[in-house]
């Protein structure tokens, strides 16, 4: 096995995830770790069940998988070199003959605005050799920035199966859509899905990089659609260029009129292409961006606030006047665009805060989030994502404490508030305010960290058949 450090992507896999939206790789383990792992899998899914989040302590073998170069330099590749093992995972066990429904997953039974950017991957790991027959993951390419889904029962012969040897994987965009494929043969079937997100924004490439400009992949493997702006601005994004469409062309009525009517058509992907281009036509696309945000229908506002979210400071000001909409859904879609333009949107930080008494539960977790994005001024951050921690809300508490993480050792004067929410009900709020402290890493924050861990530390080995001795 390889041991010189992360095996990093090169541009043309980069290419690939940009567009396709997953990678199919594989580690190099030996058989023998295979067998051995999927041994261990099948002792305790027949005698204990599923262990969900607690996968990796039950099988402690398996935390060598994620440390292997070619896992931790696809993650480092996509998310960058401080990206986080999220506390949601779990071991997929198929056994039947029936296709899954297509779907994207949820975050933990959230439902929140969903990210271009690549803030979020899955790892989705088989054990065992994975022929068609046994009913491997499969995935629809150029799907993870669709909502619906765009493509038809006919079209399912452009679905890429994640088949392969024991130690396949696929790396995916989170929101990719993605189902489970009919088992024939009957025999256990493990897929490990691990969940990763970014934590910083990208200020360089954190691949192999060697070419400057975008270019389309060798092979585009996206049947339902092109979004040349799209990938062009994802690649720049990746590359550390936050806002690099705006003004790149021309600002002409005539076109921008025929980007608002496709804005507000029927066709997502075409409204999405729309969206895109209209950040890159200057003032004129951004204003006509700015009105769609209040569009009585909520998809035009939201595809309209993903264009808005790459058209650089230009757009800052009219996103900020916009969060005094008595539209929930218009204040949401705003306040997203705010938190992915990042240090851009600092001016609209009070704003934000100020929000966080909003009636409407999803947009202070859409606050929350936002604010960790956007990260300064630190102390008026701080100070509202300490009362998401308040909240009576459990989801803007969790995403309060995962907002924490983007904070790194300025979150600091949080310390005491993470404390407070370390017995809070929810499985989340509790894990992201670990990995806060975890982020945060000054002295204060690890002795917390240490003392809680070791406090709730589990022994992995003790089940009903092996309670006490060795």
């Amino acid at each position: 096995m390889a041991v010189n450090g992360p095996t990093l992507l090169t541009d043309e896999q980069m290419r690939q995830f940009i567009t396709q939206g997953y990678l199919i790789l594989k580690t190099d383990f030996s058989q023998e770790f295979h067998e051995h792992l999927t041994e261990q899998l099948n002792e305790v899914y027949r005698n204990e069940g599923n262990p969900g989040n607690n996968l990796l302590p039950r099988i402690r073998e398996l935390q060598r998988v994620f440390d292997h170069p070619v896992i931790d330099g696809a993650l480092t590749s996509v998310l960058g070199p401080n990206y986080m093992m999220h506390s949601h995972r779990h071991g997929h066990y198929n056994a039947v003959n029936t296709p899954g429904d297509w779907h994207k997953d949820s975050y933990w039974g959230y439902q929140r605005m969903r990210n271009h950017h690549p803030w979020w991957a899955m790892i989705m790991y088989f054990p065992q050799d994975t022929p068609i027959e046994l009913g491997p993951t499969g995935v629809f390419p150029g799907t993870q920035n669709y909502e619906t889904r765009t493509f038809t029962k006919d079209e399912v012969e452009d679905e890429v199966l994640a088949s392969g040897e024991a130690g396949t994987f696929a790396l995916i965009h989170y929101d990719i859509w993605h189902r489970s494929t009919p088992n024939l043969l009957g025999q256990p079937r493990y897929m490990l899905k691990f969940e990763f997100m970014r934590t910083t924004y990208p200020t360089r490439p954190s691949w192999d990089h060697h070419d400057a400009e975008w270019v389309l992949p060798e092979t585009l493997n996206t049947p339902i659609a092109r979004h040349d702006m799209l990938w062009k601005e994802m690649w720049n994004w990746l590359s550390g260029e936050i806002g690099s469409l705006s003004g790149t062309l021309s600002d002409d009525s005539e076109s921008i009129s025929a980007l608002v009517t496709q804005l507000q058509g029927e066709s997502e992907p075409l409204a999405l292409n729309a969206a895109y281009e209209l950040a890159c036509r200057g003032g004129k696309g951004v204003n006509a961006l700015l009105q769609a945000l209040h569009h009585e229908e909520v998809t035009v506002s939201r595809i309209a606030a993903y264009g808005l979210s790459v058209s650089g400071r230009g757009a800052i000001e009219g996103l900020t006047a916009s969060l005094d909409s008595d539209r929930p859904d218009t204040v949401t879609h705003a306040a997203f665009a705010l938190g992915e333009l990042g240090y851009f949107a600092s001016e609209a930080v009070t704003k934000l805060v100020s929000l966080l008494d909003h009636p409407a539960e999803r947009v202070r977790r859409e606050i929350v989030e936002s604010l960790g994005m956007i990260g300064t001024p630190v102390d008026e951050v701080i100070s509202g994502l300490v009362r998401g921690l308040q909240d009576d809300d459990v989801q803007v508490r969790f995403m309060a404490g995962l907002a924490f993480t983007r904070l790194g050792s300025a979150g600091a004067p949080a310390v005491p508030h993470l404390e407070d929410v370390l017995d809070d009900d929810n499985r989340y709020v509790r894990a992201h305010a670990l990995e806060a402290l975890r982020y945060i890493g000054t002295d204060q924050a690890k002795d917390l960290l240490i003392h809680r861990l070791m406090n709730d530390r589990w022994c992995s080995t003790t089940t009903p058949a092996n309670a006490f001795y060795p």
